[in-house]
């Protein structure tokens, strides 16, 4: 939110410094995220001064050009030459002087430099009003008053505005800062507190009066639980212009573009005041009648961009007799607005819900000044006086005259919040013991009235306004922000507890396995888990009916909670590939969501994604190896034996996220899939190269950890053997077959089985791979000998050709 220093001293009349203030706005909750200088011309016409031309004669080099001297109200005058055809004797212009900077429309700054043009010596530069940005026109030189006086600043001349401009990072409880005099509100309350005792001072409306009822406008409000207040009055005999200087100059300076007279009248009231406002061209009023109500859903309607959107039942609409003429508390029609043509109008101020405001929006997809404040809540109590506010302030800039009473529908008024504090509640939270009299006074310079007084409590009736104030604990943080949390002192005692907890809590698994993870040089994400829900569309596995659709969602792409995180963490490889980082390895750990007939359930996972070159460019020119399949089946395989899983069987992967890949399981449960994401969901992402993925089920590895067990045994005291066998076989034969085999045939001396070679090609028959495998035998008891491994070694044979036709080669 922008605020302008100049507009918030038309409501307190401060002499402190930006600076300063803006360090006690940041106390006191209104976080000042920056401060900008705001100049109505660009640069402030800095170095630029009334020059009279005492000469003028044409250039010896150029027919276009002329040399004048100046004078710029220094002892000497200056030579300067110029190619405005208008320039004379006897003029007075502006002069840009040398080391001035001025600006181009678009903003690049240049420097009058000391030069020659054609041989003659230039002492800086006489000005046409574009060049210093006050105007457009480049016709010629900006020629000024006779009686202007010599070597006057132009930014005297000109009135040149600076300001400067608070970026505050406002939470979204505090609606009621929404504007300038909310948050000068806010720090006459700090300033009170310190010592400085400054009158808050409001907009006059005691002029307001109606000049005749020449144009009635008839309001019926439908639905007052969606506009529990409405206001509107007409104006007639209006002109549409520019607005003058001063009101462009505070819209510019937050970042408004100024429309019209009309229309900045509106937003300044805005972003005065917090209402929202909205003019209708009277005369595009059918029936001069105006209905606050909902539509039939599907009904089609015309924003003011152009768009044309399609109602929602509950979408509360500000319609004629005839037609809807707004989105209430949102966005105004394209056929109803003020235009250049307009001279009567209907000027709207009014109260809507702001939870309808919001659906309303969001369902919309549209983000305005007012919706913005609506959503947050106004003060209900401000809606009238707003609009007398608005009313005079166009009077003022476009004349004409009110030509109806104001019609105000508030049946059922907005009460006040009554809250009882307790002296010593205050006492409890804010950690010491804060003055009952200086109590007093803050709730008084927050307008929080007391209504009684005991020696341990207060009663309080807090204004609408404050509609986050509802609680004892609120009023207290009230209190603590304005009695400032510098204020309070901290201990100097340090207190410590130890808890007994079980080395298998989930975030200490977390940290060994992420531990892990980082010495290996993968990065942790952390994404969203609200997603699109156009992704399940890439997963056959993933069901619409499974979704959990937020109901007010933020926006389209965040409209239900992910099923899985896959896509996110694909989201994360896209970004980061944009930027020409290419080689990726990411884990992250989340949850998934589910709605399976009613009843929600939440799954925890830990994914893995990598992708691109396994090692970086380098001066030692190691030749770049991309990742693969086995480089993912490590890391799933280091995280598995970090947390002492190993008694695991392999098999096919089932998810259809993988054009190839594996599962590992104990029993009926899956601890995590792995495998090659399929291109056809890559390319949605823009990524075109390989990306291989695991899929750990958190919970399951966390049951799975609890029960394992170590055990600790002496190292052997017999030697281990090995033999290899190199085996021809099918090519549908799996390494897995030859695992099952193996230890089926030797349960007790077969250690381990290792697949460290395999071959296909040339001198193969057809259909025929080569396997080279090893075998590791032990007896704890005694050496082997080879007639018991040869013994073996010949069963094992036996098995690989009996059961999967296998021949050694």
């Amino acid at each position: 939110m922008k605020i302008s220093y100049n507009w918030i001293k038309q409501f307190i009349k401060t002499d402190w410094t930006a600076e300063q203030t803006s360090e006690l706005l940041t106390d006191l909750g209104l976080e000042v995220e920056g401060l900008d200088l705001y100049q109505s011309v660009k640069g402030g016409l800095e170095g630029v001064v009334v020059g009279e031309v005492l000469t003028c004669v044409q250039h010896s080099n150029a027919d276009k050009l002329k040399v004048t001297t100046v004078n710029i109200g220094q002892e000497q005058p200056v030579q300067i030459v110029c190619g405005a055809p208008n320039v004379a004797a006897g003029q007075k212009v502006p002069v840009a002087t040398i080391g001035t900077t001025l600006y181009t429309e678009d903003g690049e700054a240049w420097t009058i430099k000391k030069g020659k043009i054609r041989g003659e010596e230039s002492h800086g530069m006489i000005c046409a009003e574009d060049e210093l940005g006050l105007g457009k026109s480049h016709d010629g030189i900006m020629v000024l008053p006779e009686d202007t006086i010599v070597g006057t600043p132009c930014a005297e001349l000109f009135e040149v505005e600076n300001d400067q401009v608070f970026e505050i990072g406002l939470t979204p409880n505090r609606a009621d800062a929404m504007s300038h005099f909310g948050t000068a509100r806010d720090l006459r309350a700090g300033l009170l507190q310190k010592g400085i005792n400054l009158e808050l001072i409001t907009p006059s409306v005691s002029s307001y009066h109606v000049d005749s009822r020449t144009l009635k406008i008839d309001v019926d409000v439908k639905d007052y639980d969606l506009a529990p207040r409405y206001c509107g009055v007409t104006l007639s005999g209006l002109k549409v212009e520019e607005s003058p200087a001063w009101l462009q100059n505070r819209l510019k300076a937050i970042g408004l573009a100024p429309i019209n007279n009309i229309v900045d009248a509106t937003n300044y009231v805005l972003h005065e005041l917090g209402q929202p406002l909205h003019a209708f061209d009277a005369t595009k009023i059918t029936g001069h009648k105006v209905e606050v109500k909902t539509c039939e859903a599907g009904t089609k309607f015309t924003t003011l961009d152009g768009v044309e959107r399609e109602l929602h039942e509950d979408d509360l609409m500000i319609c004629d007799a005839e037609k809807p003429m707004c989105i209430a508390g949102v966005f105004g029609g394209a056929d109803s607005g003020v235009t250049e043509h307009t001279t009567a109008i209907f000027l709207e101020s009014a109260y809507f819900n702001p939870v309808s405001v919001r659906k309303t929006a969001k369902r919309h997809g549209l983000n305005t000044d007012a919706s913005f404040r609506f959503e947050r809540g106004i003060d209900p109590n401000l809606t009238k006086y707003a609009l007398k506010r608005a009313a005079l302030l166009i009077l003022e800039l476009a004349g004409g005259e009110i030509t109806s009473d104001i019609l105000d529908f508030y049946p059922k008024k907005i009460e006040d919040f009554q809250v009882t504090l307790s002296f010593d509640k205050i006492t409890k939270l804010v950690g010491q013991e804060i003055p009952k009299e200086e109590v007093k006074s803050i709730l008084a310079s927050l307008d929080i009235k007391i209504n009684s007084v005991t020696e341990t409590n207060l009663g309080l009736i807090i204004p609408p306004y404050r509609n986050d104030v509802t609680r004892e604990a609120d009023v207290i943080e009230e209190i603590l922000r304005v009695y400032g949390y510098n204020n309070i002192e901290i201990s100097t005692k340090m207190n410590a507890s130890v808890s007994n907890s079980s080395r298998f809590e989930d975030y200490k698994l977390q940290n060994v396995v992420g531990n892990l993870l980082a010495s290996q040089g993968w990065y942790e994400i952390m994404a969203n888990s609200l997603t699109s829900a156009k992704y399940i569309e890439l997963s056959e596995q993933l069901k619409e009916e499974h979704n959990i659709q937020m109901l007010n969602p933020l926006s389209q792409d965040l409209g239900v909670m992910r099923q899985s995180l896959v896509f996110s963490g694909l989201e994360a490889l896209s970004y980061n590939i944009n930027r020409r980082q290419a080689n990726l390895k990411f884990f992250e750990f989340g949850k998934t969501y589910h709605n399976y007939n009613g009843t929600r359930e939440e799954h925890k996972h830990l994914s893995l994604f990598v992708t691109g070159f396994k090692n970086e460019e380098n001066w030692a020119h190691t030749p770049q190896e991309k990742t693969n399949f086995f480089h993912l089946k490590g890391s799933v395989a280091a995280i598995l034996s970090r947390l002492g899983i190993d008694r695991y069987q392999e098999s096919t992967a089932k998810n259809d996220v993988f054009s190839e890949g594996l599962q590992l399981n104990i029993g009926r449960d899956t601890l995590v899939e792995f495998g090659v994401l399929k291109s056809k969901i890559t390319k949605q992402f823009d990524i075109t190269q390989d990306v291989f993925y695991a899929d750990f089920n958190w919970d399951t590895i966390l049951v799975v950890a609890k029960r394992n067990k170590i055990k600790f045994t002496p190292i052997p005291k017999y030697p281990e053997v090995r033999r290899d066998f190199a085996l021809l076989l099918d090519n549908n034969v799996t390494f897995e077959s030859i695992t099952k085999i193996a230890k089926k045939t030797e349960k007790k001396l077969l250690k381990n089985i290792n697949l460290f070679d395999v071959y296909q090609g040339k001198n193969l028959p057809d259909g025929k791979k080569s396997y080279a495998v090893s075998f590791t035998f032990l007896d704890e008891n005694k050496t082997l000998t080879d007639k018991v491994v040869d013994k073996i070694m010949s069963k094992l044979q036996s098995n690989f050709e009996s059961e999967l036709g296998a021949e050694l080669r």
